[in-house]
């Protein structure tokens, strides 16, 4: 892993209605820490992070947004998901002699247009940051974007990772020939659906706090289905969480990123937006993640992504043989890790930036 200049970061995180926003930024502050980058992550609430990090991270400090206004910046500013620092601080930005590099980390999305805007910038033509220049970086699932969040050796520690020793240590006890489902989604979604898909096979399923459990309390499962209530979770056994089942079924941006460092079959539920702009991404990731997958998977795949993320339900029966299911998803895997992961080319962009380059 290459060396990189140490630098001080401030990332801004708000909280909107769930708490994907925090966990994306608390990863990319604790990987950046972890290569030898110091960060201060402001967020206005930072209550998910008492199970999330419990013990936070060497070289990141968890500060509270409103007391940015009075802080000086740092030399890398990042805003998650265009969440606008305070204007105190976007001037002092601007006032010194060398400004910080600022950057939008944007929302994951597979559509082609996320190519075309990854890296362009800002021009602050007005307002407190007049003079700056902020750019916009892209995760992706391209070369041409800015990857995805991966730390060193995650992959390595799947591959040794010992499914039985964690399930028994967090009091999971799946029976033989059961598999093992991980739930963690909204609260819009088809619960019953799942049932039918789930009936006739043996199953234990993990649900999540939250939506997953709810659900789960108002529609009973059939007949050979058992069901099993999680706590909250660190991230770190949230991954491993997701290495132990068989079928995950995960909601929003980070989890999802997660479950195809999993390796095994997932199905991704989109944040739902009103008018209706997660079904264009829908499609646009199935797009590629189905890109020369065979009809026989494939087509069952795409009808019941799209049943479960409530575009589209004709079609939508059983699921794929789970072991070509799980060759898709090792070689989507695969395709991913080629790439450099996001951390990555952040350090490599910001020393460009920093070089004139």
């Amino acid at each position: 892993m290459a060396a990189h200049a140490p630098l001080h970061w401030d990332v801004f995180c708000r909280v909107v209605d769930n708490f994907g926003d925090i966990g994306v930024c608390w990863r990319l502050a604790a990987d950046l820490a972890a290569r030898g980058q110091a960060v201060r992550l402001w967020t206005d609430d930072a209550s998910a992070l008492a199970w999330m990090a419990p013990g936070g991270a060497a070289g990141v400090q968890v500060r509270d947004w409103a007391a940015s206004e009075l802080a000086e910046p740092a030399d890398v500013v990042v805003e998650a998901f265009a969440c606008d620092p305070p204007d105190a601080f976007v001037a002092r930005m601007a006032r010194r002699t060398v400004p910080p590099l600022w950057l939008n980390l944007e929302y994951l999305s597979a559509e082609d247009w996320v190519e075309r805007c990854h890296d362009l910038p800002s021009p602050q033509l007005a307002g407190p940051g007049q003079g700056l220049v902020k750019h916009f970086f892209h995760p992706g699932f391209t070369p041409r974007t800015g990857g995805l969040l991966r730390e060193p050796g995650l992959l390595e520690r799947r591959a040794a990772f010992d499914r039985s020793a964690w399930l028994g240590a967090h009091g999971i006890a799946p029976r033989a020939g059961e598999r093992v489902v991980t739930l963690f989604c909204y609260p819009d979604a088809p619960l019953p659906r799942l049932w039918q898909v789930l009936a006739g096979t043996p199953t234990l399923v993990l649900l999540t706090p939250g939506a997953a459990q709810a659900l789960a309390a108002r529609h009973a499962p059939p007949p050979g289905v058992r069901r099993h209530a999680l706590p909250y979770l660190t991230q770190s056994d949230f991954d491993h969480l997701l290495w132990s089942s068989d079928v995950n079924l995960v909601r929003g941006e980070d989890s999802a990123v997660r479950a195809m460092w999993a390796g095994v079959p997932f199905v991704w539920q989109l944040y739902p937006q009103h008018d209706g702009a997660h079904d264009a991404k829908l499609a646009a990731f199935l797009d590629r993640f189905l890109d020369g997958v065979p009809p026989a998977v494939a087509t069952p795949l795409r009808a019941w992504w799209r049943a479960w993320n409530g575009v589209g339900g004709d079609g939508a029966g059983a699921w794929p043989e789970p072991a070509a299911w799980r060759e898709v998803c090792l070689a989507w895997r695969a395709q991913l890790a080629a790439q450099a992961d996001l951390t990555t080319q952040l350090l490599g962009w910001v020393e460009r930036r920093r070089a004139g380059c």
